[in-house]
């Protein structure tokens, strides 16, 4: 494969950078005073037939394999040949997808959109860095307040309806 992809520019609606309205995305200009649509130079490239990659090189992953979508262990070992990366299916669950990365890797294909374990292996043994606290606030609603984890809580020496009951017995005095 002697070929390369070949360099784009990013095709932008008008405005793209500049206004925070604008998204960048493609959108064909239709105005009859569009200026991109015109065709002025400092608008921008708008997509056209000569930014076609050649036949050779279309369909491939960005690393020069051709990328096959897989949904079960059995179409793995129909892949043994080189030249293929595989992307697991996205229906797949986490307990089959781990069994089809481990067959892969005793394959030895690369697996394009790896999966690197459950959030909750990685991150048991990490203590949160903050916590969540709810104090009584104004009319006896809770407020919640983030804390610091090794940072003392600050509690209220008394409660709303506690000051406001007291309140009350010293005036009845």
């Amino acid at each position: 494969m002697a070929d390369k992809k070949k360099k784009k520019p990013k095709f932008n609606v008008l405005n793209a950078g500049f206004k925070k309205r604008v998204k960048s995305r493609w959108r064909k200009p239709r105005g009859t005073h569009n200026k991109k649509r015109i065709g002025f130079k400092w608008t921008g490239a708008s997509p056209c037939i000569g930014y076609k990659n050649p036949d050779s090189i279309r369909g491939l992953h960005p690393n020069g394999t051709v990328d096959v979508l897989v949904n079960n262990l059995m179409e793995l070992d129909g892949l043994k040949e080189k030249g293929v990366s595989v992307r697991i299916a996205s229906t797949i669950g986490a307990k089959k997808r781990v069994l089809m990365e481990e067959k892969a890797a005793k394959l030895k294909l690369k697996v394009v959109n790896m999966h690197f374990g459950k959030k909750s292996d990685v991150d048991a043994d990490k203590k949160p860095k903050y916590k969540v606290i709810s104090k009584p606030g104004k009319k006896g609603h809770a407020q919640k307040q983030i804390v610091k984890q090794n940072q003392p809580v600050q509690k209220p020496s008394k409660s709303v309806h506690d000051a406001q009951a007291s309140h009350k017995t010293l005036n009845k005095k």
